[in-house]
């Protein structure tokens, strides 16, 4: 890693002298590294005016989520939920991320019921009375990305749909009480979402994970949401990434549509559901910047 004199612009890019910007943050992160942490690099780290761009886009992201709730209602199509997508974005200057991203037809994620994730819009899948739905969102605004998604009950739901609902939700928030910067890793995070999930008698979704966001749609950290044996790199101000559990009410296993090669279901076509929100870390605290 290259290294700074005091009256050198800071490697950040916010054109200040290193020893009034990053200077403290490095020594810091340099202790780590002697205490055996795993120290991310500094492309994870975004700038202060980076982060505000990011919290822009994360302002417009949850005001797509709250239009798009307000309008869901029984016997709606996914591909009516993709439409009120497209009229928001355009009403406020903002692009979806998703579209054609990697091939990808819509606007935006619809995953009902047994759906993991991807659940691609359309006018065949009807919501109907008892279904649950996940609607994940990225969107790109001046060049700054947020990315999340919730979970929505059509009209009454069973008590199994309402906990997997409730302990997904609750996976994330615990993690993200769960972090104290300096200090929690990643994998922490993965153990605490585990560890809620298997308590509840739900299972975790292992081959879709968090990631860091903000400058494009994917980027590093990959933020597991079990532990694994691996060192995980701590958690630091300036990390800008989503933590995003996909639960399931029975077994983890999953399988890809081989149709449209975006779906993602339940093995055993079982309901599935996930809650995402995009965070930054502060030095002494972590900031939800799209819910």
């Amino acid at each position: 890693m290259k290294t700074y004199n005091d009256n050198d612009l800071c490697w950040c890019g916010l054109n200040k002298l290193y020893k009034d910007c990053h200077k403290d943050f490095d020594l810091k992160l340099e202790e780590k590294r002697k205490m055996g942490y795993l120290i991310p690099p500094r492309r994870m780290i975004k700038n202060s005016l980076q982060i505000e761009g990011i919290r822009k886009a994360g302002i417009i992201n949850n005001g797509m989520l709250d239009y798009i709730e307000k309008n869901l209602r029984p016997r709606m199509t996914t591909e009516e939920i993709d439409r009120l997508c497209v009229k928001y974005l355009k009403e406020n200057d903002a692009e979806s991320a998703d579209f054609h991203y990697q091939g990808y037809p819509k606007h935006i994620c619809t995953s009902k019921n047994e759906v993991v994730c991807h659940g691609v819009p359309s006018d065949y899948v009807i919501l109907n009375e008892g279904d649950i739905i996940n609607v994940d969102a990225t969107l790109v605004y001046k060049g700054y990305y947020a990315d999340a998604s919730r979970m929505y009950s059509i009209g009454n739901i069973s008590k199994n749909a309402s906990k997997l609902i409730r302990v997904t939700k609750e996976c994330l928030d615990k993690a993200i009480e769960a972090i104290v910067p300096y200090e929690t890793t990643l994998n922490d995070l993965g153990k605490i979402i585990e560890g809620h999930a298997k308590r509840n008698g739900f299972s975790v979704v292992h081959e879709y994970c968090g990631h860091g966001v903000g400058l494009s749609m994917h980027e590093d950290p990959l933020v597991l949401h079990y532990p694994i044996k691996d060192k995980t790199y701590l958690i630091v101000p300036g990390m800008v990434f989503t933590i995003e559990p996909m639960i399931n009410e029975g077994e983890r296993f999953i399988e890809l549509d081989y149709k449209d090669h975006w779906t993602v279901y339940t093995k055993d076509r079982k309901l599935s559901a996930q809650w995402e929100h995009t965070i930054v870390v502060h030095e002494d605290s972590v900031e939800i910047l799209s819910k």
